[in-house]
């Protein structure tokens, strides 16, 4: 079993993630890593923390000339503004606490229902942690993960689907690495100037917009996942990664609710077979997963993500301690975080696909785990002839 676990305050010393029972032998290609942090930084509309952080994964242990070598491999990430928090954020008895405080929770946010749960009188000790900046390590831990697939041929592209009221029209033949140049990680081209200037209409007055990602898995062969325990079904283990990422607040798969809304006829995907082929469909509406597993079409999951909770034109809130009317507090955000929070969904399916890739083909060295999926495919494809 692979699995991980990840620590780490937004303002605090850095992120950390012990990850367990990766086969040893694996390359681990860093600058793949750090292309992921850098992505998750970048699109139209992110705020202050991204000028002061330039994220750049440290391995600490489990890797030695490059390959893992069968122990827990551990990643850190330095938190560059600890330099401005070291005091307030020591964990020595003695901590500037007063000097950042925060008693006014934001609507939206872990704040006052995590200071009531935790017993805080200072709500900084749950938004340090319920931050969004907690998502920079489980990209690291995502594209070790991505890291591990390429060597089968997966391959995982995500891109942005809409942001506020603007809809893009998916272009999938440009999903590759130049979209992650883009403003705002969307293969439409159109709908990308609107975007744009829809964020910056939300800037301009202190709001902030949401919208919808999408993450397209290439080269997964049939039959990852299972129909037999809940709690392994890949559909539900996928759904579940992605509503596990700060603010999203949706989860589809395929057609997703659009299947809600349609007769069975336009619902399902029909079964065809062609000598030399096998079994194949012409149409990928259910978004490559049937009875919980892989059919051998690509997987797509789509994530839908609410609009950041702090805004610069904050809510109405109640203060925690005097329950005076007031404002909510303001930390440093974003008007909108959509194509960064792609990065972060692909990188969260990516772990997600890896878990039950290897819970078929495991074993403790790469070269076992190649000879188990290469047995597979044959038997597949005896199978499928």
């Amino acid at each position: 079993m692979v699995r991980y676990l990840e620590a780490g305050e937004s303002h605090g010393k850095g992120l950390v993630a012990i990850i367990e029972g990766l086969p040893a032998g694996i390359p681990v290609d860093i600058d793949a890593i750090n292309r992921q942090l850098a992505r998750r930084q970048g699109g139209h509309g992110r705020g202050g923390r991204m000028k002061i952080e330039k994220d750049q994964v440290e391995i600490i242990t489990g890797v030695r000339d490059g390959k893992t070598i069968g122990s827990p491999v551990t990643l850190m990430i330095h938190n560059k503004d600890w330099a401005n928090w070291e005091q307030i954020m020591s964990s020595e008895p003695g901590a500037a606490i007063d000097q950042k405080t925060v008693t006014l929770p934001r609507p939206g946010h872990a704040d006052l229902t995590g200071g009531i749960k935790y017993n805080h009188q200072d709500l900084r000790n749950i938004l340090e942690r319920a931050s969004a900046r907690e998502t920079a390590i489980r990209v690291a831990v995502g594209a070790l993960a991505q890291n591990v697939l390429k060597q089968f041929g997966v391959e995982l592209w995500s891109h942005v689907v809409s942001i506020g009221s603007v809809q893009a029209q998916p272009d999938y033949a440009n999903l590759n690495d130049a979209l992650y140049d883009t403003p705002v990680y969307c293969t439409d081209s159109d709908a990308e100037k609107a975007m744009i200037a829809e964020i910056d209409t939300a800037k301009e007055h202190g709001d902030t917009l949401g919208g919808v990602v999408e993450v397209v898995v290439h080269g997964l062969p049939l039959g990852i996942g299972t129909y037999v325990h809940y709690d392994r079904k890949l559909d539900g283990k996928l759904a579940q990664a992605v509503m596990s990422i700060q603010a999203f607040k949706g989860v589809e798969i395929g057609m997703g609710f659009e299947a809600a809304r349609v007769p069975g006829s336009q619902a399902h995907d029909e079964i065809f077979y062609e000598a030399g082929r096998g079994f194949y469909h012409k149409t990928n509406r259910c978004g490559g997963l049937e009875g919980s597993m892989t059919n051998g079409e690509p997987v797509i999951v789509r994530g839908a993500m609410k609009p950041i909770p702090t805004l610069y034109q904050p809510l109405h809130s109640a203060d925690f301690l005097t329950h005076a009317e007031g404002l909510a507090s303001v930390e440093r955000s974003d008007a909108c975080a959509v194509p960064a929070a792609a990065i972060v969904m692909q990188n969260a399916v990516a772990w997600t696909i890896l878990e039950s890739f290897l819970e078929k083909f495991g074993g403790d060295n790469l070269d076992e785990v190649k000879r188990n999926y290469n047995s597979y495919l044959d038997y597949v494809k005896a199978v499928m002839q």
